[in-house]
C-alpha cells in the first residue's frame, strides 16, 4: 500500500470531531495520529530527556495560562495575554538570564523597545542587527540589478553572523524579530540557543502575514 502523505492542514472534519482531540474521532486517509503509530513514539522518547521534557511542560502551561475564564468551561475560554508577554513569562518560566535578540535594521525603533522592555524584567539582552559586519552583497555572488539600491555598496544581511554573535555571548533563547524569508531559516539553523519568533516580516502588511490569508477571497483574491 503506498504511503499517504500527512496533510493535516487539509483534514475535512471539524476540529472537535477530528481523531487527534478525541479517541472515537474521525480521520482522513492522510491522517499521521492513524498512520504514524511509529513516529509517535519515536517523538514521547525525546520528550523524556530532562531538557526537552521540562521546556515542553512549561510551554504547556504557558498556553494554558495565555486563556482566562478557564473555570467557566471552554466555550468561555479567552485571550488574556500577548505574545510579548507569553514570551517574557516562558523566558521567566525556564529561568533563564540571558536572551538574544536577533532584528532586521527595519525595526531599529521596535528592537530598542522590545530590548528595553525585555530588560526591565530583569533578564540580560544581547542584540545583533542583520546588517553586522557590513559584507557586501557580492560576497554572496548577489549582482548590481539584484540589489535594493542600484549602484550603490549594499551590506548583505547576515544570519549566520547574527547566530554567532548571540552563540558567543551564550544567550540562553533567542528572540527573531522581523527577519525576511530565508534569513531567519539560517539564523534558526545556526542558533545554538532554543529560539522564540516575535515578529516576521512582511513590508505591505505592516509584518502581519496573516492579513492576506484573512483577506484570501477578497482583496487578496488574485493570490488564487
Amino acid at each position: 500500500m503506498e504511503k499517504q502523505t500527512s496533510d493535516c492542514a487539509q483534514c475535512p472534519y471539524k476540529s472537535s470531531d477530528r481523531i487527534c482531540r478525541t479517541a472515537d474521532g474521525k480521520s482522513p486517509p492522510s491522517c499521521p495520529t492513524v498512520n504514524q503509530r511509529g513516529l509517535i513514539e519515536a517523538s514521547l522518547k525525546e520528550y523524556q530527556q530532562p531538557a526537552i521534557y521540562e521546556f515542553a511542560r512549561q510551554a504547556a502551561i504557558q498556553e494554558a495560562e495565555g486563556y482566562g475564564n478557564k473555570e467557566l468551561g471552554y466555550e468561555h475560554v479567552r485571550p488574556i495575554k500577548t505574545r510579548i508577554e507569553e514570551l517574557i513569562e516562558f523566558a521567566g518560566r525556564m529561568k533563564y538570564k540571558k536572551i538574544g535578540l536577533a532584528f532586521c535594521m527595519g525595526l531599529n525603533k521596535e528592537a530598542a523597545i522590545v530590548g528595553k522592555l525585555i530588560e526591565s524584567k530583569g533578564f540580560e539582552v544581547a542584540s545583533a542587527v542583520c546588517k553586522a559586519g557590513r559584507v557586501p552583497k557580492e560576497a554572496i555572488g548577489v549582482t548590481d540589478e539584484q540589489k535594493v539600491s542600484l549602484g550603490k555598496f549594499e551590506t548583505m544581511c547576515n544570519p549566520i553572523l547574527q547566530a554567532m554573535i548571540l552563540n558567543d555571548e551564550k544567550t540562553e533563547f533567542n528572540v527573531l524579530l522581523g527577519l525576511c524569508i530565508g534569513h531567519d531559516s539560517l539564523f534558526i539553523k545556526y542558533g545554538q540557543a532554543p529560539c522564540t519568533v516575535l515578529a516576521v516580516k512582511d513590508r505591505v502588511l505592516g509584518h502581519n502575514p496573516l492579513a492576506a490569508v484573512y483577506c484570501f477571497d477578497s482583496y487578496y483574491r488574485s493570490l488564487k
